[in-house]
């Protein structure tokens, strides 16, 4: 993707080399960093449109170098690389602010389709909004919720939320058609962009935990990001109206005190 540039955070000279020759060829421009000191320092000094993060660095490990990165207010793309099979890891990158992740050994056809999904999102404007919202101009009003489509900004009783990008693009996304309820898998396609999705999916739960914490007035009680469970998550309106594709409201106000 002709102009936009890959941050390559790897201490494995041959890693970095496959990286850079086929993200090259896909038409990235690439910057490498064998350490996190020195990957941290790019981050911060180059602004690049998204980055491989390895979790196992010299310097400082990648935990450190995702959590500086959002601390300074950066919403660039991180997608980590790892070869640790422990959930807790993956979890805690996620929880960090990475964006998602890949583990080593990993297909280079997949890295650069989630390469290209996550630049994409990016660049992209506000999520398309399709039928069953309560639009209104460019605002969605759900409720004590209403969604600024135009400033990018989601409020809540009238005070604004403090929200990622990819927390954004997802009540976004599940607002506008409140009551129908979408799987985990359908999520990471239409709003991590992934085609097709068939993965790992805990990416979704922890961008919706996230959520919750700062959305809800209970997160462990959520009432506007909803589990269906054996199903996925639905956008609810407590108090409001029933929203087509939703269940019954009996079964909604009972699903929406159900803890996640």
């Amino acid at each position: 993707m002709e102009g936009k540039t890959i941050l390559i955070v790897e201490d494995e000279q041959n890693i970095v080399d496959i990286l850079s020759f086929n993200l090259s060829r896909e038409g990235y421009d690439t910057l490498e960093a064998y350490d996190g000191k020195t990957g941290l320092q790019l981050a911060l000094e180059q602004n690049p449109d998204l980055i491989l993060l390895d979790l196992m660095l010299p310097e400082m490990d990648g935990f450190e170098v995702c959590r500086k990165i959002r601390q300074s207010g950066s919403a660039v793309p991180i997608l980590m690389l790892t070869a640790r099979e422990e959930e807790t890891d993956k979890v805690l990158g996620l929880e960090l602010g990475a964006d998602d992740y890949i583990t080593k050994p990993f297909s280079m056809r997949e890295l650069l389709a989630r390469v290209k999904a996550n630049i994409r999102r990016v660049s992209m404007a506000a999520p398309a909004q399709n039928g069953g919202t309560a639009a209104t101009g460019k605002r969605l009003d759900l409720g004590r919720v209403t969604v600024d489509l135009e400033g990018a900004t989601v409020y809540k009783d009238g005070r604004p939320l403090e929200l990622t990008q990819r927390e954004y693009d997802l009540i976004c996304f599940l607002a506008a058609q409140p009551g129908k309820v979408f799987s985990r898998e359908a999520l990471m396609e239409h709003v991590w962009n992934y085609e097709g999705y068939v993965g790992d999916v805990r990416a979704v739960d922890v961008a919706v935990r996230r959520l919750r914490e700062k959305i809800e007035d209970d997160p462990a009680s959520p009432k506007f990001i909803v589990t269906k469970r054996g199903m996925g998550y639905l956008f609810s309106q407590p108090g409001g109206t029933e929203q087509a594709g939703a269940s019954s409201g009996t079964r909604r106000r009972r699903d929406a005190g159900s803890p996640a």
